[in-house]
This record gives structure tokens, sequence and C-alpha cells, in this order.
């Protein structure tokens, strides 16, 4: 059984949220949230495997509150954060993301569509609409923006192996495992092996965050235009 926390400001939204994940297979809603500071409250007591998380909301931010449910996450348990958002080209969902976030959905994504996300987050894959991160990162990853919450372009990439740096490349381009499998010949099996070494030893939580630091650190250039 996956367990879910689901917060946003609006009740309407909220407990439509939670009535379609209490009526699914498989999930189980351990708590609703209101607001930030509430959802990192109900995170901690609950420990959710999926937390559907509002941008904005009043009080702190689905960002602060992404940040701190992570940063209290513990070592053999680390919730899955899906941000929910009504745009997609949104650096609300972009700083998420660097702070961990594994994804974002949009609010008029349709039920089955959710659902599904939710058990492939928490399955671990992680990777949610590659094409629409990888806009979301190309769009705001280009120098005029500047610093922004969560960076790592400090990361000491010499700590990883040559093939290690190659499937970070390959994630950051927006492949999934088993076309990166594809690409350089192995199993897909493999390169979750790679993947999760490179995560350990950058101190990333989540794919998406692997995609920005890619970009962070020129191993992936945006696209112009």
């Amino acid at each position: 059984m996956i367990k879910v926390l689901v917060a946003d400001d609006e009740v309407l939204i909220r407990s439509g949220l939670a009535a379609l994940l209490r009526a699914a297979p498989g999930l189980d809603v351990v708590g609703e949230a209101a607001g930030g500071e509430e959802a990192v409250r109900l995170a901690l007591a609950t420990a959710p495997d999926v937390v559907l998380m509002d941008i904005r909301m009043p009080g702190i931010s689905g960002i602060v509150a992404t940040e701190r449910i992570l940063r209290g996450r513990s070592a053999d348990h680390a919730p899955k954060v899906l941000i929910l958002t009504t745009f997609d080209l949104d650096e609300y969902v972009y700083n998420s993301l660097r702070l961990g976030a594994s994804g974002f959905l949009l609010k008029d994504t349709p039920p089955e569509r959710l659902i599904s996300a939710i058990h492939t987050v928490a399955s671990g894959d992680v990777l949610l609409a590659p094409t629409a991160t990888r806009r979301l990162i190309e769009a705001f990853s280009r120098p005029e923006f500047g610093a922004h919450p969560g960076s790592r372009q400090d990361a000491n990439l010499s700590v990883l192996t040559p093939r290690e740096t190659e499937v970070l490349q390959l994630v950051g381009r927006g492949l999934t495992n088993r076309q990166i499998a594809d690409a350089i010949s192995v199993r897909e099996v493999t390169v979750k092996t790679h993947l999760n070494r490179v995560l350990a030893k950058l101190g990333l939580s989540s794919r998406a965050q692997a995609i920005v630091l890619a970009y962070d650190h020129g191993l992936v250039k945006p696209a112009i235009g």
C-alpha cells in the first residue's frame, strides 16, 4: 500500500484529490494539509511514500515545505514529492526540482495519469514527463536567471567514474533507463545501479534533481531559441 499525503490550500481541490486517491486500489491517503507548515508536520508524523504538494500556499510555500520535508527525511525512508502546479513553465516548480522534488503534475492532469504518476515515483523511477521537465529546466537554467535556491553548482563531479558521468549526462538529456541502457550497451539494471551511485555520491534525492545538476555543470546545454 502506497501512503499518500495531499497538500493544497483549496479545500475543493484537496478533498477531491483525496477522495479520488482513496478510491484507487493500492493507495492510502494518510493526511490532508491545508498549508505548507501543516504539510511538513503531517509528513513527519505519517511518513508518507508520496506527497502531492501544491506549489503556492499561504504561510510557507510548497517550495519551502518540500525543502523541510526532504531535509528531515530519515535515511531509510525518503518521501517522494510531486509538485502540483497550474503552469508547467514556472520558476517555482524549477526551484522545487532543484531542492529534490521528484517531478511535477499540472492540476488538470487526468485522474488515471495522476494515479499512474504516484505509482511511478513510489517505485523509485521518478521520471515524469521528461520532455516537459527538460523544457522547464532549459527555460530557467540560463545564466540570466542567476543563482537559485538549492543549486548544487559546487558539486564535485570528479568523484564520479567516467561511466557514472556519462549516465548523468544522458539522464540530463531526458533519456529513460531503458534508452540509456541501449545507448551505452548495458543492461537496464546496470543503469539503475550507476544512477543510484551518482545520486549517493552527489547527495541528490531525485532524478529530476540530477537533471538540474547536469545543466548546472554544463553536461547538457539548454536549447537555444
